[in-house]
């Protein structure tokens, strides 16, 4: 085995998981659309041993396409990472052999409450940006707008449920209509701020336990490294 893997070989070739993000995932997609590729690559163990790490992350080769070691992955999702929350529950998979399959199966261990901070702090900066954007060029960008709509739905339905959804089901076409521009930005930002409230109600009941269970994801990537050094 080479000792000197470029990042886009250890995609290609130490991929273990697979998957398509962005509209196609959360069933927004039009005509235009981007296929937005996320990806977990599991680096050889022995590129550890060296001084120079392999890459926590690689982008490429194709467009839009991004991919994490399979420990950034791990450590990402631990601290409640919206979108490495997000890749883990995509429909759209497009690659997985075992150690992928064993990942997705411990998508339950990575969530817990702590995704109200992370995915209401993502939000928070995201509408301070809108907010910038209606101020210097009298409308927010639609497109992000929509999808703020959609993340902040997501992260109030995972605290009460307990259970992260993409696909928006019965509301595409309200969010369609926000990114087309054709719902005043002020009854948007009145959606927005009303679903942060309602995930704010939502976490002291929520079936979500406190914190993520790091024991199994530990035990998880020690096997995965240890097969990978053993061949």
């Amino acid at each position: 085995m080479p000792t000197d893997l470029p990042g886009h070989e250890l995609v290609t070739g130490h991929t273990v998981y697979a998957c398509v993000m962005g509209s196609r995932a959360f069933g927004l997609a039009t005509e235009d659309s981007d296929t937005d590729r996320r990806g977990v690559y599991l680096a050889p163990t022995e590129l550890f041993w060296r001084f120079e790490k392999p890459p926590t992350h690689v982008e490429g080769p194709r467009e839009e396409e991004f991919s994490w070691e399979l420990e950034r992955f791990c450590e990402l999702g631990l601290r409640a990472n919206p979108t490495v929350l997000e890749c883990l529950h995509s429909p759209l998979v497009e690659r997985i052999d075992d150690t992928g399959r064993e990942l997705l199966a411990l998508r339950g261990a990575f969530l817990s409450r702590q995704a109200h901070r992370t995915f209401a702090g993502y939000a928070t900066g995201q509408l301070k940006q809108l907010r910038a954007d209606v101020r210097q060029r009298g409308a927010p960008r639609w497109k992000h707008a929509m999808h703020l709509l959609r993340l902040l739905a997501s992260s109030r339905d995972l605290l009460r449920t307990g259970v992260l959804t993409l696909d928006v089901g019965a509301a595409r076409e309200e969010l369609l209509a926000v990114r087309r521009g054709e719902v005043p930005w002020e009854e948007v930002e009145r959606r927005m701020v009303a679903l942060h409230k309602e995930a704010e109600a939502a976490v002291s009941g929520s079936p979500l336990p406190a914190e993520p269970d790091r024991a199994r994801v530990a035990d998880f990537l020690f096997r995965a490294r240890r097969g990978a050094a053993l061949g």
